[in-house]
């Protein structure tokens, strides 16, 4: 059958509680999930379909459907995250497959502009997702804003600690402590996410029942800090470490230190885009950085709204012509006003100017690289003094994101 036959047949419909099989068929099949890996992570199919089930009823997902057939699907999550103090509405994005038999039809490429319109209809100025293609999702917007550093070490190397006088307490993966800690820990954290009920589903989606949580409690009973953590085959697995001051920082370190009997090797993950090395008298462990999350902003006006912009130093206008790919309501050049904070079509009396893509503003504006280096790879065209009024404007931190979907 020809190509635009093909296309003409396809229906573009928003996936039911009735599509909940295709849905699952076709992740299963474009992932290569099998009953076997299933079984080892603890579950089994039944439950696989009971766990998709909320996907479907909270989020949304688009897919093209051939007859009764789904073969094409894009799923949207309704989140929110912290940008330096604000507090954003994003779309997370997940579950992105395709049958082989009918790719190169650019059905992925209409369900992202779908998507797009989607999120930005519901206010949604910013979108996030775990890549399986650097230079595919680059190639329609979407750019890198955070990385995560695993870690191991021996457990000779652990880092010294200052005595602490709180309390550890091992507490139940859905201990209410524990949403309120990480509710508190994302509030004052840069890139991190507002964990609602569906994010913390996500967040233990795959991981093993026998994974621990454990908190740090202060003089006033106040919770602090925690870890999750698993220790298997003499190793402990250390998942995520949050704290919210020094003392629960080295309390937890004092727990992980008194299972020192039970593991040879600590394994990690890390987010706060610090390396641990430094924390460690014999700092000659292994760290590796990967890239993490890609983000997207999807409404260039709205998300400059919030903002939160430094206009101590300067409150002229600068004019940014940005590229975008896919949306034609960023493919434009806008005024920046710092002295009113806004933005206008009005392209007169505009003496600073720069240009970029989509992409290139993105990670700028949530702190990954900032507007000298960018300038000087190339991704950012304008002058030395633009990049200082720049440097002065925006604030400065890497995005925290430990989530994955």
């Amino acid at each position: 059958m020809k190509r635009e036959k093909i296309i003409e047949n396809l229906q573009l419909k928003l996936l039911t509680i009735r599509d909940l099989e295709e849905f699952n068929k076709l992740l299963k099949y474009a992932f290569q999930v099998s009953k076997n890996d299933l079984f080892k992570s603890g579950w089994n199919s039944e439950e696989i379909k009971q766990s998709k089930t909320p996907i479907l009823e909270k989020a949304k997902v688009l897919g093209f459907f051939d007859n009764n057939n789904l073969v094409s699907q894009i799923a949207l999550y309704p989140m929110r995250m912290n940008i330096y103090g604000k507090i954003y509405s994003m779309c997370g994005i997940t579950g992105v497959a395709t049958y082989p038999e009918y790719s190169n039809l650019g059905l992925m490429k209409r369900l992202m502009q779908e998507a797009l319109n989607h999120m930005r209809k519901n206010q949604q100025s910013i979108s996030c997702l775990y890549p399986y293609s650097i230079p595919y999702y680059r190639s329609r917007g979407w750019e890198i804003a955070s990385d995560k550093m695993t870690f191991k070490l021996k457990d000779t190397q652990l880092p010294k600690t200052i005595p602490t006088h709180g309390r550890i307490r091992r507490v139940a993966q859905t201990h209410p402590d524990l949403l309120v800690l990480h509710n508190l820990f994302a509030r004052q954290t840069h890139g991190c996410l507002i964990r609602d009920q569906l994010a913390w589903d996500e967040y233990w989606r795959w991981d093993s029942e026998d994974e621990s949580v454990a908190i740090y409690y202060d003089l006033h009973n106040r919770a602090r800090g925690y870890i999750v953590y698993l220790i298997e085959n003499d190793v402990f697995w250390l998942k995520e470490m949050v704290y919210l001051d020094t003392e629960a920082h080295m309390g937890l370190w004092e727990y992980i230190k008194a299972h020192r009997s039970m593991f040879d090797e600590l394994r990690g993950s890390n987010y706060t885009n610090e390396s641990l090395s430094f924390l460690l008298e014999d700092g000659d462990i292994q760290e590796m950085i990967t890239p993490y999350i890609m983000a997207r902003i999807v409404d260039v006006s709205m998300f400059f709204e919030k903002y939160p912009f430094d206009r101590t130093n300067y409150q002229g206008k600068i004019l940014f012509h940005v590229r975008d790919p896919l949306l034609e309501w960023n493919h434009k050049s806008f005024v920046f006003d710092c002295k009113k904070l806004s933005i206008s079509d009005d392209l007169s009396c505009v003496e600073k100017e720069v240009s970029l893509d989509i992409q290139t503003l993105t990670t700028m504006l949530l702190g990954y690289k900032r507007p000298m280096y960018l300038k000087n790879i190339g991704r950012l065209e304008t002058d030395l003094e633009v990049i200082e009024i720049l440097e002065e404007l925006l604030p400065e931190g890497k995005a925290y994101f430990s989530d994955y979907f």
